[in-house]
């Protein structure tokens, strides 16, 4: 039997969401559901599946989950944590302009400014192979910069990090000629990367300015990338090629990313809009 559900479809810089209330309705969902939810053609259309659950802790407000567009449930999503924050305030489910939510990756801080953009601390950078997860052999220094990955029998230059998920970037001459679409599938799917990874695409304009494009790991190209443009500018300083606050323009907008690293990696803040397009209900197929 068929049942109805309301959604909210939300975006920040076009990468687009489909926000489900768990708090006030029971919500549970199937990865055939998810992918319904998902196709832009049968479902209503996104990158991510966004499930706000109550918090079972006093220290937390609310849980966050998140299913990408395959179906399958993922650790962590900036652009859509950004969405979540003013989705919970419209809903009514908090006066707080700070709030403090759970994921699988751990607890994130959203903060809602008055101009209705949306700061999160996205938390620390990890750099570990094994944190990431990504497969080194014991001759690879594990604090590495950057590492090689051969990919069809050709050598790229990569760095590996987990922004609460796992990233790969690479730095390319011009994000508008950079083989997104042939070598993101296979850097996602790559044996070194055995939770798959989300692939960046990086092009420094200047100290303070990027071009960026992330083939994102179970939903392909997106126009834009919250923890990507963390990743992004994290490795940029990191290869002494940014200054610490960097403005990252992706296909769908711009993002403020600021990370300033100390002894213990230092937290990484993501500043920039979240919009609500519309809301709905839908007939949801078992």
């Amino acid at each position: 039997m068929s049942r109805r559900l309301r959604f909210t479809k939300m975006h920040g810089q076009g990468n687009d969401f489909v926000v489900l209330n768990g708090v006030t309705q029971s919500i549970s969902l199937t990865p055939s559901q998810i992918r319904f939810l998902a196709d832009r053609h049968f479902g209503v259309g996104c990158d991510q599946v966004l499930l706000v659950e109550p918090s079972t802790s006093g220290d937390i407000d609310f849980l966050y989950r998140i299913f990408n567009a395959d179906g399958g449930e993922v650790e962590q999503c900036g652009n859509g944590a950004r969405c979540f924050a003013v989705f919970v305030r419209q809903q009514g489910l908090t006066t707080k302009s700070a709030i403090r939510v759970s994921t699988k990756a751990g607890v994130i801080a959203p903060v809602v400014h008055a101009d209705g953009s949306v700061t999160v601390n996205m938390g620390r950078p990890r750099f570990v192979p094994t944190d990431i997860p990504f497969v080194v052999d014991s001759t690879v220094d594990p604090t590495a910069i950057d590492y090689s990955l051969d990919v069809d029998n050709e050598r790229y230059e990569i760095a590996a990090l987990s922004m609460g998920n796992p990233h790969a970037v690479l730095r390319v001459e011009s994000v508008d000629t950079a083989p997104v679409a042939a070598l993101g599938p296979r850097i996602e799917h790559h044996p070194r990367f055995p939770a798959r990874v989300n692939v960046g695409f990086l092009e420094v304009v200047t100290r303070e300015h990027i071009r960026l494009r992330v083939y994102e790991r179970g939903a392909g190209e997106t126009l834009a990338c919250g923890t990507g443009a963390c990743a992004a500018v994290v490795s940029g300083v990191r290869w002494g090629l940014l200054d610490p606050s960097v403005r990252v323009s992706t296909r769908g907008g711009d993002l403020s990313v600021t990370w300033r690293a100390d002894a213990d990696g230092g937290c990484v803040f993501m500043s920039g809009a979240a919009v609500t397009v519309f809301e709905g209900e839908i007939e949801l197929p078992d």
